[in-house]
């Protein structure tokens, strides 16, 4: 997440990008999600987190977003694996990773891409020292930088690249078409432009769980929706045109490269990481969707994160961390 910000897009919720991949909206798992990155998306956007509103504080998030980014690094490692498979390794000489957030992804790439710079970009100067530090710890740090940028006012000051990593990021700019146009701009002939937008709702729970009405995490989802459909509409420039992916990729003068979708599956029983990460994601559930959601669903919710109820989430034996992120890539001539 400076930006970080399901398939395609639209309102699937689910931590896991890496970079912000966050949408964190009321779920701080995006997805409009959240995958560890962090929205970059200027206007504001990152500095006031308002409950049942529209703003996040990414800086308050930062705990978050990089558990939710650890937790679905395996995946993101294989996309960037495949992303090798797309663009020659060795001249693939800088990367810029837009709503990096914390930096997992950067680093990851950074790895997968070893002539590489790779460079984090975002709204926040403290997920970027995340970021620095996370390199510096994985000894590639030479080969890491970061930019402090607000998007999409900025992303003609970016530099050109040979591959642009955009993860959960773009729905936070208004308008999705201009963005593109202009991240387009900055390939290099044969560049790799990759989106990280869309797959399926992250679920922790069973249908079933014992405590109020079954479909939780569906009622869930389509309070995230509203909300995710307000949150574009306050886009500053915010154009209301459909999630086609390819398409939009096309309409920048890009050639469609491919499109895969990476699963992160934890099955039950969780570790505790898995398990906080879970206790934080109804944890702000509870806080941005009240407004949302009927008594019932509230009550729900209460006993789920009550430590002291054995069919909360710090008890439960049926806990897992399901979803799948879609990447979708274009090419530049």
């Amino acid at each position: 997440m400076t930006q970080h910000r399901a398939s395609q897009h639209g309102p699937s919720h689910g931590e896991g990008d890496g970079g912000r991949h966050t949408d964190a909206g009321p779920h701080t798992d995006g997805s409009p999600h959240t995958d560890g990155h962090r929205h970059t998306a200027g206007h504001g956007h990152g500095h006031g987190h308002h409950h049942d509103g529209t703003h996040l504080d990414w800086n308050e998030l930062a705990s978050l977003l990089e558990l939710q980014a650890e937790i679905a690094s395996p995946a993101y490692a294989d996309a960037a694996a495949w992303l090798g498979t797309l663009a020659a390794v060795p001249g693939v000489r800088r990367i810029l990773d837009v709503g990096s957030g914390p930096g997992v992804v950067t680093s990851l790439l950074a790895e997968a891409f070893p002539a590489a710079e790779a460079v984090a970009v975002d709204g926040s100067p403290e997920l970027l020292a995340l970021a620095q530090a996370r390199a510096e710890v994985r000894r590639i740090g030479a080969r890491v930088s970061t930019v402090h940028a607000e998007l999409p006012e900025a992303i003609g000051s970016l530099g050109r690249a040979d591959l642009i990593w955009a993860g959960n990021s773009m729905h936070h700019m208004g308008d999705q078409g201009a963005a593109l146009a202009q991240f387009a701009e900055l390939l290099n002939p044969g560049g790799l432009m990759v989106l990280v937008e869309g797959g399926l709702p992250t679920r922790h729970l069973p249908w079933h769980i014992g405590i109020g009405r079954p479909g939780l995490e569906a009622r869930l989802d389509a309070a995230h929706a509203d909300w995710f459909g307000e949150m574009r509409a306050e886009l500053p420039d915010a154009k209301d045109e459909p999630d086609d992916w390819r398409a939009l990729l096309a309409g920048a003068g890009l050639t469609p490269a491919g499109t895969r979708t990476f699963l992160t599956d934890v099955p039950a029983p969780v570790s505790p990481v898995v398990r906080e990460l879970a206790v934080a994601h109804y944890t702000r559930l509870r806080e941005g969707c009240a407004g949302r959601l009927d008594a019932d669903d509230k009550a729900t919710l209460d006993r789920l994160l009550d430590p002291a109820d054995a069919l909360s989430l710090h008890h439960r034996t049926d806990l897992f961390h399901l979803t799948a992120r879609t990447v979708h890539t274009a090419r530049k001539g």
